[in-house]
């Protein structure tokens, strides 16, 4: 019985190495049979995503350049002390001309300061002319009046441009901060486009050349644009420089649409009228 023990722990020594070995090959090459098949599989995906990726790039270079569309002019108007609100003259989505009153503070102790100063001016000019104020008192005065005048100005908010109301914050009687934001005047017509352009094609573009744009929603909606800049500083992560182009709008799209860009070949530019008559010579008379 005791032999018959050592005969097995003996060949369970012996074989055991052997089966371990058996079964790493075995697994090697399983292994490698997986990982070849990995290979083959993602060389096959990178081919693909590379081939898609120059039809893509084709595809772009005939159809133009994506990009989204923005106001010419957005600018947000904030008064620049604390007050009260007391009149709101316009809504969301009015038209405004530049300089056209928009809010207004409580003016109320603004104004009651400006009048007594402009009573204490004449005051002083009366007694200047009798001797008895000196120039320097005057002109402290009238310093005092601008200065008040300004105030009662800065409770006033106008639009600096022409345009059109997109958001109001306040309403009549709501108490603000200085600085907070009042009002959103935007001007949508004309459109500005920034657009992405690859370097190489960008050192070609100048300054006034025509550019087509393609709206969302058909394919017949092109309107002709023209370059107002150039960026002289090229994005170095995408190889690209930006150029701005000024779009009509005079069907009053909304800005923030994404549009296709084209910039036409210098063969198939407009020719402009104006230029043709500046050039054109004069009819002169023989003496």
């Amino acid at each position: 019985m005791i032999f018959l023990k050592k005969i097995f722990l003996w060949l369970q020594c012996f074989l055991t190495p052997v089966i371990i070995m058996d079964l790493q090959t075995r697994c090697g090459k399983l292994l490698l049979k997986l990982y070849m098949k990995t290979v083959r599989t993602l060389s096959c995906f990178v081919a693909i995503i590379l081939l898609a990726s120059i039809a893509l790039a084709q595809t772009g270079s005939e159809e133009g350049i994506t990009a989204i569309t923005v106001p010419s002019a957005d600018i947000t108007l904030s008064f620049v002390q604390p007050g009260i609100i007391s009149k709101v003259l316009i809504k969301e989505g009015d038209k405004v001309k530049a300089e056209q009153m928009l809010i207004q503070q409580d003016l109320k102790a603004a104004e009651a300061s400006l009048a007594q100063k402009k009573v204490d001016l004449r005051r002083l000019e009366w007694a200047a002319g009798r001797g008895s104020a000196t120039d320097l008192e005057v002109e402290h005065s009238r310093l005092d009046v601008k200065m008040a005048q300004i105030v009662v100005d800065r409770m006033c908010l106008k639009s600096p441009i022409e345009g059109t109301i997109d958001k109001v914050e306040v309403e009549v009687g709501e108490a603000i901060d200085g600085l907070a934001d009042v009002v959103r005047v935007v001007k949508t017509d004309p459109l500005w486009v920034d657009v992405p352009v690859p370097l190489a094609d960008g050192r070609t573009l100048k300054f006034g050349q025509i550019a087509e744009v393609k709206f969302p929603g058909s394919e017949k909606d092109i309107s002709q644009a023209k370059i107002i800049y150039v960026s002289t500083v090229a994005d170095a992560a995408s190889s690209t420089l930006r150029v701005r182009i000024e779009v009509p709008n005079k069907l009053n799209r909304p800005a923030g649409e994404h549009v296709r860009i084209t910039f036409l070949s210098p063969q198939k530019q407009p020719v402009r009228k104006d230029i043709i008559k500046a050039e054109k010579p004069k009819d002169t008379k023989s003496n």
